[in-house]
C-alpha cells in the first residue's frame, strides 16, 4: 500500500506532519439521556432525565445522535433525524428500555450495524433498519413490563414490524477527502412491496456550551450555523474555526430547505407537554411531526439546523443524499459530481486493501466477514466523554431546579471522592447505547484489538487511564461513573504488557511506552496491596470485581452476615497482576539494571499471594476435597468455603508464567535473589508450581511459575474440560453445569439464598436485570483462559495431555485445547450449516433474508445451552475479542504439520 495510503488510513505520519485526519469521527454516543452525568448528584438517572425529555432538553455533557460523526471535542455534531409519516415523533436517536423497564434491564430496541471503519475513520459505513409502520415504543415497554426475568426479552423483530421488508435499509457513509473535507452519502433503501414517504432531516448542531454558567468550556462568541446560499451553511465556532457545509439536490433534483433552532432546552415543556416555544431544541419535531408554525427560527441561523428532504421511495429501490463538510481555507471547487463519487470509491477500496491486510490467509469468506464488523463496531464504538467530577458536584447543570449543597452529615454524593477526575477525551466504550460510559475492565480488553488494527490508539488509551487526571492519587483506576470507587479486576498491566508485545512483534519495540506505563501501575499496584489485603497476608477481597451476581452475597457491599470475603478471584488477579509486571520489568531491565530490583520485588510478591492462597494449614482457598479454589467467608474465627464451582476457582490458572532462562541469566540481582529462594524455601514446591524447570530438564531452556502445582493443574482442567461442567458447545461456563442439579444455598436470618446455573438470562436482580455470571459465556474470561493453557504449553509441549472433553478418550496438548474453545466460541458468530448464527436469534422470515442473514450482533454474554446472544447487543468492546481468535485460528490451519510442534510466538510473559 503507497506511504500517503497508509498515512491516510493510520494517521501516525499524518499527525507528526500536522493533519489531523483522526478530527472527526464516530464520537457521537448513542445515548446520552438516562446517564449519571446528565443527573443530579441525588436523583435517579433513567429518572432523571428521560427519552422523551431527550427531544427537547439540552445535555450538559456530551449528545446523541444516529449513525452520527462529531469532531474530536464534540463541537460540532452531525446526525440523522428520520420520519415515516406515522411515528409521533422524529426519529433522532435510538430508543431503548430503562434499567427499571426492561425484564432484564437496559435494552435497545433498535435494528443498526456498523459495517466498516478504518482506523482515522477515512471511511466509515453503517446501517439503520427503520420500520415503515409506527414505531411500537409503548408496544415493547408494555410487553417487556408483563414478562418476567424468567422470560425472554421482547425485542422489535418479535413484533413483526419487519415482515414483509416494510422498512427502510438507512446506510450512512463517510469518506474523507482531506483530514477536514467531510464528504457524506446517505442511501435509504425499500425492501417492502409497496411505494412508502420518507423524510430525511441531516442535522447539525452545536453541543451547548454557553448556557451552564462559567466554565472553561464557556464561548466568549456563542457559535452559529446560517444559511449563505440554498445549498450552503456557513459553521462559526472560536476554537474549531469556519466550515461550509454543502447539501446536494435531492432525489427530485430540488434543493432542499432548511430549518433552523437553538440546541436549547424548551424550558416551557416543564410545565405543558405540548409548549410551542419558539426556536428551541425540539422545533424540528413540532414543525415537521406536528406541522406547528413559528418553532423554528424564521431567521436563517442559529445553532441547529437540518436540511429538509422528503420524498417517495419506491419499492425495492433506493434514493440516496449527498452532503459535504470542508472547511473555509480548503474549500472543494466542485463539492459534488465525479470527483465526489471518485473519492468513495478510493477510500472504499483503501479500506478494503487495509481490510485484507489484517487478516490471516485461509479465512473463510464468512469469517472475513464476522472480523471486518468486529472491528468496524471496535471503531464505531469510540465516543467523546466529557465528566468533570467538581463541576458536576455543583448540580448546576439541572434546568429543573437549583440543589443546595448537602448538610453536614447528609449521604456523601456518588463520587465526590473523585475531584480530581477531568474526562475529556475519545475513549473506547464496551457500547455507545447500553454502556455509554467506560469500565475500567472493559477498556483494558478493548486494546487487544485494537494493538492489531490501530496501535496509535491502543497505547494512547492505556496511557490515558493512568493520567493524573484518571487515576486517583491514592493509586486507584476509576471504575465506571455509576461508582468510580468500585473496584474491576486488575487487568490493566496484561493489556499494557500485551500491547506492547503485539506491537513489538510488528518490529516497534516501544519502551517509552512500556516504562510509562509501568511508572504508574506501580502506584496502582500499591493501591491495591494497601486496600484490600485486609488482613496483610496476601489474601485480598476486591469486592464485585466485575463478576456482578456470581456469587451468593453482593461482593461490593458490607456482607449481611458480618465478616469478611477472602476471594479466590481477588486473590489470584492479584497474582495474574503481579507476574504481569514482572514480565514488564524484565523487559525494562534489559539494558536498564535499575529493573532487577522491580522484577525481585514482583517475583516475591507472586510467591506470597501463591503461597497464601495454597496454604496448608487451612487458612488456604484450595479445597482438597474438591479440587478446586473457593472464596471463604471469614465470620466469628471461622474460614468457611463457599462451595460454588464458578469461575471464579478458575482464575488461578491465569497466573502461569513462563520465564526464560536467557532472561535470567541476563539479571544476575534477580538470580542471586531467586535462587535464595530456592535454597531456602524448598517448602514452596508443596503446594505451587514454583520455578520448575522444562520436562526436558535443558538449562538454557524455560521455567514455570504458577499458583496450581502440576497436580493441581490436573485436577482442574478435568472441571474445565467437562462437558457436564464448564465446557459448553460455545466456550467455557462462568458456572459449572453441576450447579443445575445441584445448586448452593446458604441459609442466612431463615432465608435460603441459591446460586443456581442459569445458562442465559438471570433470575436475580443483583447487579441489575442483566447482569448474569451464573453460566452464560463471557469472552474476556475465555480469552484469558485460552491464553493461559498456551503458555502452559509453552512449557510443557507434548508432554501434558488431557482428555478433552472429558471422558471422550480424545486426547489433546494444551495448544490444541486452546484451539478447540477458540472453535467453540468462533461458533457463536459462523454461519451453521442451516445458515443460522447462534448468537444471532432471529424470527424464521428473517433467517434467509439476504438483507439480514449476514449482518452480526456482538452481544456482551452468550447463553451456554444455545449460543444466543444477551445483554448489550453491541458489546464490540470486549467481544471484539473474536478478532485476534478467528484470527489464530487462520493461522493455525496455515501452518504444516512441523509447525504445529514448535512454541506459540507471542504467548510467554517475555518477549
Amino acid at each position: 500500500m503507497p506511504e500517503a495510503e497508509w498515512d491516510r488510513l493510520t494517521a501516525e505520519a499524518g499527525r507528526e506532519q500536522g493533519a489531523n485526519w483522526r478530527r472527526w469521527g464516530p464520537y457521537l454516543a448513542e445515548r446520552q439521556w438516562g446517564t449519571v452525568r446528565e443527573s443530579t448528584v441525588e436523583a435517579e438517572p433513567w429518572l432523571n432525565f428521560t427519552h422523551e425529555e431527550s427531544r427537547w432538553r439540552a445535555y450538559r455533557w456530551g449528545e446523541d445522535g444516529l449513525l452520527g460523526i462529531s469532531d474530536r471535542q464534540c463541537r460540532l455534531c452531525f446526525g440523522l433525524a428520520l420520519w415515516n409519516e406515522k411515528d409521533p415523533i422524529l426519529k433522532e436517536r435510538l430508543f431503548g428500555l430503562t434499567g427499571p423497564e426492561g425484564n432484564h434491564g437496559e435494552d435497545v430496541k433498535e435494528a443498526y450495524y456498523y459495517l466498516d471503519s478504518t482506523p482515522t475513520h477515512s471511511y466509515m459505513k453503517a446501517l439503520y433498519k427503520y420500520p415503515q409502520a409506527e414505531y411500537p415504543y409503548n408496544h415493547l415497554r408494555e410487553e417487556n413490563a408483563r414478562r418476567n426475568r424468567e422470560e425472554p426479552e421482547f425485542e422489535l423483530t418479535d413484533t413483526c414490524i419487519f415482515d414483509d421488508g416494510r422498512y427502510f435499509d438507512v446506510q450512512a457513509e463517510y469518506a474523507k477527502a482531506s483530514p477536514e473535507d467531510v464528504l457524506i452519502r446517505i442511501t435509504i433503501s425499500n425492501r417492502g412491496p409497496e411505494d412508502a414517504p420518507v423524510h430525511l432531516l441531516p442535522t447539525w448542531w452545536f453541543r451547548n456550551t454557553w448556557a451552564w454558567g462559567p466554565t472553561l468550556e464557556k464561548p466568549e462568541v456563542k457559535p452559529s450555523v446560517k444559511e449563505i446560499a440554498p445549498d450552503q451553511l456557513q459553521v462559526s465556532h472560536e476554537t474549531l474555526g469556519e466550515y461550509r457545509v454543502f447539501v446536494d439536490d435531492g432525489p427530485d433534483g430540488e434543493t432542499p430547505p432548511w430549518l433552523f433552532t437553538e440546541n436549547e432546552t424548551n424550558t416551557w415543556r416543564f410545565e405543558d407537554g405540548e409548549s410551542r416555544r419558539p426556536s428551541c431544541k425540539d422545533a424540528f419535531h413540532l414543525a415537521v411531526v406536528h406541522n406547528m408554525e413559528g418553532v423554528v427560527n424564521p431567521n436563517p441561523t442559529g445553532t441547529k439546523a437540518a436540511a429538509h428532504f422528503k420524498c417517495m421511495v419506491p419499492a425495492g429501490e433506493s434514493v440516496q443524499f449527498r452532503l459535504r463538510i470542508a472547511p473555509n481555507n480548503d474549500l472543494p471547487e466542485t463539492p459534488f459530481g465525479a470527483e465526489f463519487e471518485n473519492i468513495f470509491a478510493q477510500r472504499v477500496d483503501e479500506a478494503d486493501r487495509y481490510a485484507k491486510s489484517l487478516v490471516a490467509p485461509g479465512l473463510t469468506e464468512d469469517e472475513q466477514s464476522v472480523l471486518r464488523q468486529a472491528d468496524a463496531g471496535l471503531l464505531w464504538t469510540k465516543q467523546f466523554y466529557h465528566y468533570v467530577i467538581p463541576r458536576w458536584l455543583e448540580n448546576n447543570g439541572n434546568p429543573k431546579k437549583n440543589h443546595d449543597n448537602p448538610m453536614p452529615g447528609a449521604p456523601s454524593p456518588r463520587n465526590a471522592d473523585w475531584g480530581h477526575l477531568y474526562n475529556k477525551n475519545i475513549i473506547s466504550m464496551p457500547d455507545k447505547w447500553e454502556y455509554p460510559w467506560y469500565a475500567a475492565w472493559d477498556s483494558a480488553f478493548h486494546l487487544i484489538p485494537f494493538a492489531k488494527i490501530d496501535p496509535f490508539f491502543a497505547k494512547e488509551q492505556a496511557i490515558l487511564f493512568l493520567r493524573e487526571w484518571y487515576m486517583h492519587p491514592n493509586g486507584q483506576l476509576p471504575a465506571y461513573e455509576w461508582n468510580f470507587s468500585d473496584v474491576n479486576p486488575p487487568v490493566h498491566a496484561w493489556a499494557c504488557w500485551r500491547v506492547y508485545q503485539m506491537t513489538a512483534s510488528n518490529g516497534d519495540r516501544d519502551r517509552v511506552f512500556l516504562e510509562r506505563v509501568f511508572q504508574k501501575l506501580l502506584l496502582n499496584f500499591t493501591w491495591w496491596v494497601n486496600r484490600k489485603d485486609i488482613r496483610g497476608k496476601h489474601v485480598f477481597s476486591g469486592g464485585f470485581l466485575g463478576l456482578d451476581n456470581i456469587g451468593i452475597f453482593d461482593r461490593s457491599k458490607p456482607l449481611p452476615t458480618g465478616g469478611h470475603l477472602e476471594q479466590a478471584d481477588g486473590t489470584a488477579w492479584m497474582a495474574f497482576y503481579s507476574s504481569s509486571m514482572l514480565s514488564i520489568a524484565f523487559e525494562l531491565a534489559d539494558g536498564n539494571p535499575a529493573y532487577e530490583d522491580m522484577a525481585s520485588k514482583f517475583f516475591e510478591h507472586y510467591v506470597s499471594i501463591a503461597e497464601a492462597m495454597n496454604s496448608l494449614d487451612g487458612t488456604g482457598l484450595w479445597d482438597e476435597e474438591d479440587g478446586f479454589y473457593y472464596d471463604h467467608l471469614h465470620l466469628d474465627g471461622r474460614s468457611i468455603p463457599l462451595k460454588i464451582r464458578s469461575i471464579v476457582g478458575l482464575i488461578p490458572l491465569l497466573t502461569v508464567d513462563v520465564i526464560y532462562e536467557k532472561t535470567i541469566a541476563k539479571l544476575p540481582a534477580f538470580r542471586k535473589r531467586m535462587d535464595w529462594f530456592l535454597n531456602f524455601r524448598p517448602e514452596l514446591t508443596k503446594f505451587m508450581t514454583y520455578m520448575e524447570r522444562e520436562p526436558e530438564g535443558e538449562s538454557d531452556g524455560h521455567r514455570l511459575l504458577a499458583i496450581p502445582t502440576k497436580d493441581r493443574l490436573m485436577r482442574m482442567l478435568r472441571y474445565l474440560l467437562d462437558e457436564d461442567e464448564f465446557l459448553s458447545a460455545y466456550g467455557i461456563r462462568s458456572l459449572s453445569k453441576y450447579h443445575e442439579e445441584h445448586p448452593f444455598e446458604y441459609e442466612l436470618h431463615g432465608e435460603r439464598l441459591c446460586v443456581k446455573y442459569l445458562p442465559g438470562e438471570s433470575d436475580s436482580g443483583l447487579f441489575g436485570g442483566n447482569s448474569n455470571w451464573r453460566g452464560p459465556i463471557w469472552f474476556p474470561l475465555n480469552y484469558l483462559i485460552i491464553e493461559a493453557l498456551e503458555r502452559y504449553h509453552l512449557f510443557y509441549g507434548k508432554s501434558l495431555r488431557v482428555e478433552c472433553p472429558a471422558r471422550s478418550g480424545q486426547y489433546m496438548d494444551l495448544q490444541e485445547v486452546a484451539d478447540e474453545i477458540r472453535k467453540r466460541l468462533s461458533k457463536l458468530f459462523l454461519a451453521n450449516s442451516e445458515g443460522d448464527r447462534p448468537s444471532y436469534a432471529r424470527t424464521e422470515i428473517l433467517l434467509n433474508d439476504p438483507h439480514w442473514r449476514d449482518l452480526v450482533l456482538f452481544y456482551e454474554y452468550f447463553d451456554a445451552e444455545t449460543g444466543k446472544g444477551l445483554g448489550a447487543s453491541h458489546q464490540t468492546g470486549w467481544t471484539a475479542l473474536i478478532s485476534p481468535i478467528l484470527g489464530t485460528l487462520a493461522s493455525r490451519r496455515n501452518e504444516t504439520p512441523d509447525a504445529t510442534e514448535s512454541q506459540p510466538k507471542t504467548l510467554s510473559k517475555q518477549t
